[in-house]
């Protein structure tokens, strides 16, 4: 990576005072060994609870440094910020602990679970504001309140004592490992968290290899490094929310350059596999970005073997009504769901035909829509079928060739997909 000199990693002394500052605030998360994830990578590999944290995520660190280091004239008049996750619950939390007064702008889409849930961190002290379709329309409404009404405003990683927050969760890291560390895995946003973590690490234990993991619709900090220069990404994909941002910080992508090691995109598909895993295997609940670092695990499996390891688990905030979307994210990402446009001639028994001749024995429809057309001779249907392995669409696909179907597959036609997933 290109070394930028612009801008200091930020100091240990700072990340100590920082951890002094939120030692009633944030709990020290626990850092685990993980033994059936160890022997399926042949690694040994610890986990960075941080989904166990107060807001369940480290968001309330780098919120509650801020605060505590403006001084009460500073913060007379209030703090504001803008978030649709995470970082609105560490503000939150900060003001009721703090008793400072707090505006949040959440986007009006927000769903209302993410909003009660700030209400209730914050209680009396906050106050949530809906505003706009966008995060840029909450960050820039909140922008405002700075000019107007004198607020602080407390960004949610492009700011020093937010990143020496987050730089907490190195330190704990590495006074609670019993080995030398080898690799860490953090998930990467806008960069305050890699920052402040890999600042620490690499002057601590420089021989540790820092590597960010950002989800592959969303590679804004990874085609900024690549480009040795900040890239506004034009669209993501915002599945992985906690990690999904168009444009990397300033500061935070200052610092970035000096301390990632590596970059790895992981398909949002795969970090859903990752979350149903962790759930079923390990009885972990990781909200997306939380599953980001062990999703990247894969790609490193013959780098890291033999090797210690420590992955962040970044955060728990999922919102159950997303259960559905993941299980069909998954199924498709790893071949074993797949939709097509079939067209069936319109007469008596063909779709019997379709399953005795085509349906493998383990294949499973899942969706069909069709609507009979008059005085045509056939008709279009969209089918959803599930595949028990990988392997078996392609015997699915000969078999409708075989027998003459007509179809179109939809999965990688991206406009006819985002109608079903």
């Amino acid at each position: 990576m290109t070394t930028s000199t612009t801008v200091p990693l930020i100091s240990v002394k700072n990340i100590f005072q920082a951890k002094v500052r939120l030692k009633e605030v944030a709990i020290p998360t626990p850092l685990s060994y993980n033994y059936n994830l160890s022997d399926q990578l042949d690694c040994n590999l610890y986990l960075k609870r941080e989904d166990m944290q107060v807001v369940r995520s480290y968001k309330i660190r780098g919120a509650y440094n801020k605060m505590a280091t403006m001084g009460k004239d500073a913060l007379t008049n209030g703090v504001v910020c803008a978030s649709a996750g995470n970082h609105a619950q560490g503000v939150a939390f900060a003001c009721q602990k703090m008793g400072v007064m707090g505006k949040i702008y959440m986007p009006s889409v927000t769903p209302q679970q993410k909003v009660k849930k700030v209400k209730l961190f914050g209680k009396e002290f906050v106050e949530v504001i809906l505003f706009g379709d966008t995060f840029d329309d909450s960050y820039n409404e909140a922008l405002k309140q700075v000019e107007e009404n004198g607020m602080i405003f407390v960004h949610p990683f492009d700011d020093e004592k937010v990143i020496e927050g987050q730089g907490t969760v190195g330190l704990e890291i590495l006074e609670n490992c019993p080995v030398s560390i080898d690799y860490v895995f953090v998930a990467v946003g806008g960069g305050g968290l890699i920052s402040g973590l890999g600042s620490y690490f690499k002057q601590i234990s420089p021989n540790t290899k820092i590597i960010g993991v950002e989800p592959l619709g969303a590679p804004a900090m990874h085609d900024s490094l690549k480009a040795k220069k900040i890239i506004t990404l034009n669209e993501i994909d915002s599945f992985v929310d906690g990690a999904a941002v168009r444009k990397v910080g300033e500061t935070t992508f200052a610092i970035a350059q000096q301390v990632i090691d590596d970059m790895v995109l992981v398909p949002e598909g795969k970090v859903c596999s990752t979350i149903l895993q962790l759930y079923n295997e390990e009885g972990i609940v990781v909200e997306p970005a939380g599953a980001l670092t062990i999703a990247a695990l894969d790609q490193y499996q013959e780098k890291i073997k033999g090797k210690n390891i420590v992955c962040v688990i970044s955060g728990s905030n999922n919102d159950i009504t997303r259960t559905e979307e993941i299980k069909e994210r998954s199924l498709l990402f790893e071949g074993l769901k797949h939709y097509f446009i079939i067209r069936f001639p319109q007469r008596a028994g063909a779709l019997r035909d379709f399953l005795n001749n085509v349906l493998g024995p383990n294949d499973d429809i899942t969706h069909f829509e069709y609507t009979k057309k008059h005085n045509r001779g056939s008709g279009p249907a969209l089918v959803g079928i599930q595949v028990n392995e990988r392997a078996d669409y392609e015997a699915l696909v000969q078999r409708m060739d075989e027998h003459n179907i007509s179809y179109q597959s939809v999965n990688n036609s991206r406009m006819l997909f985002e109608l079903l997933v």
